[in-house]
């Protein structure tokens, strides 16, 4: 455990916050002689306190004769109890703004990741809420006597593709014309109203559809439908901001960091954490398994919804080297503009 800022006194508590704030600027170690311009004290007796701070597990050295850098355990105090979180600047504050105003749900999401991830430098991640598909048009690929492609497209652009096993004596014929029922009187309505819209003509016999064909597609749409709602919905913008002019140096951190950004299920996991709290959360480095190779932090914050429930989480995943000072706020912003816009 780490001593509580409290316990610090005020000559290491000055010369703590004077490293963090100098590492996080330049991702350099930080030496005595940087801090000397900044404190009435002399390069001697920084090195003592700089020492002292390394003992109670705050500070170290990443080589002999560098000067210290925050340990994980020291940023997570200087974020906890020495940077006081405020609004972000008109800018940034605008920037974020003028990506949601009259925008769809869906585009002012992307719009928002996009714009946290431009402002931050980081990656930008959000979970969207659960939007139920609405079904544009449904095809089918005879690809076997037992097996066809389905391919189901959505009113939003996605596109679904799935092999299925065809009941015995299906025709192509009958595929065909309960897709184009499907495409023609279904179009527009959820994947939930569609399939009870279907059951209903099958039950009641108002169309000349196969009824093989047709419940085949009924159990296709509800397995659909499940699926969808099980599955989350990640948007990660800005990726290639972790790229920056400090990543030659840590190359190997930088490649682990994106080959884990690749694992959607789990940075929704870990996103999800975020749900718990009235605003931002933070982990920093191993804080998360996830992300406990790369050395990286993330930034979230719920939204809400109409009724105040949570609908989903937005922030930033970056190098822990982050000015939390001024993302912390840009994460709050955005996520309480997310709220304004669905309420």
């Amino acid at each position: 455990m780490s001593p509580p800022i409290i316990e610090l006194t005020d000559r290491m508590r000055s010369i703590f916050g004077l490293v963090v704030e100098a590492y996080l600027e330049r991702g350099q170690p930080v030496g005595s002689k940087m801090l000397a311009g900044s404190v009435n004290l002399s390069p001697a007796s920084i090195r003592s306190v700089m020492q002292e701070l390394e003992e109670r597990g705050l500070l170290t050295h990443p080589h002999t004769s560098a000067g210290r850098i925050p340990t994980e355990t020291g940023l997570r105090l200087f974020v906890d109890g020495i940077m006081q979180a405020s609004m972000p600047g008109t800018r940034e504050r605008a920037a974020i703004e003028a990506q949601l105003r009259d925008r769809p749900l869906e585009e002012a999401l992307a719009n928002a990741t996009a714009a946290l991830s431009g402002l931050s430098a980081c990656a930008g991640v959000v979970v969207a809420p659960k939007f139920e598909p609405r079904l544009k048009q449904l095809s089918f690929v005879p690809l076997s006597p037992g097996d066809a492609l389905a391919v189901l497209v959505g009113t939003d652009g996605s596109v679904e593709n799935r092999v299925i096993g065809l009941p015995p004596g299906t025709t192509a014929a009958a595929l065909a014309e309960v897709a184009n029922y499907v495409t023609a009187r279904l179009s527009g309505l959820t994947l939930a109203e569609a399939e009870a819209r279907l059951r209903t003509e099958i039950r009641e016999r108002r169309e000349a559809i196969d009824s093989a064909a047709a419940e085949l597609v009924a159990s296709g749409l509800a397995e659909w439908r499940e699926d969808a709602r099980s599955r989350p919905v990640l948007i990660v913008r800005g990726q290639a901001n972790l790229l920056d002019e400090t990543a030659a140096a840590d190359l190997d951190r930088v490649r682990r960091l994106l080959d884990e950004l690749e694992d959607r299920q789990e940075i929704v996991r870990l996103l999800e954490g975020a749900r718990e709290g009235q605003g931002c959360r933070i982990f920093i480095g191993s804080e998360n398994r996830m992300f406990a190779l790369s050395g990286s932090s993330v930034i979230a914050a719920p939204y809400r919804g109409s009724q105040g429930e949570v609908v989903g989480v937005v922030g930033v995943i970056g190098p822990t080297r982050l000015n939390y000072a001024r993302v912390v706020p840009m994460v709050d912003f955005t996520a309480q503009a997310l709220t304004r816009l669905i309420g």
